[in-house]
């Protein structure tokens, strides 16, 4: 018999529907198991591939699982204690860097302390660019970035909380706040 039943035509042998479906009816019940082994294999096999999947950080799979305002997976802490420009740049620009690659998967921290604390400074005692300072200013706003200036450093400077840029804390001791972070897990970075 072809393809299309005689009896009815426009129907094809391998539906329901009468003679035909005797002949039919093998290839369809191979068909069927065939699909529920799929079915079966990819319940099993995809789940255990998603999972390895979203725990690499920094996969598509991985930013798909979270949901707004979870905590972030990755937490990053720098080290800021020179003030000139090249370096404090070379500072910022990594800390965009992680925000471009993590977006809101990341928190980040920097603490600065001796000559890095200018950038901090409401009138630097340093020459430290207006754009770096506006910079850090808009990581803070704008990312969460977390900016952090050592009470060490401004007791030695003689510098109080009005010394300080509102969208900075300050910590009493810089080092420890560097220690503290890392205890918790926060990788350090400097250089």
């Amino acid at each position: 018999m072809n393809d299309i039943d005689e009896a009815t035509p426009g129907r094809r042998a391998c539906e329901d529907n009468g003679p035909a479906a005797p002949a039919a009816a093998p290839r369809r019940r191979f068909i069927t198991a065939l699909s529920m082994v799929g079915s079966a294999l990819g319940a099993v096999l995809l789940p255990g591939r998603m999972a390895a999947a979203a725990a690499q950080p920094g996969t598509k799979t991985a930013a798909a699982e979270r949901m707004p305002g979870d905590p972030p997976q990755h937490h990053i802490v720098y080290q800021l204690n020179h003030a000139e420009p090249e370096y404090i740049e070379h500072i910022l620009n990594s800390v965009g860097a992680m925000i471009t690659k993590y977006e809101d998967n990341v928190a980040i921290a920097v603490v600065a302390f001796g000559p890095g604390i200018h950038l901090l400074a409401t009138r630097p005692g340093r020459p430290v660019p207006e754009a770096l300072r506006e910079r850090a200013q808009s990581q803070a706003r704008n990312y969460k970035v977390r900016f952090i200036a050592c009470g060490n450093t401004m007791k030695s400077l003689g510098w109080s909380r009005a010394d300080i840029r509102d969208f900075a804390a300050i910590e009493e001791v810089g080092a420890a706040a560097l220690m503290e972070l890392q205890e918790q897990g926060w990788a350090y970075v400097a250089w």
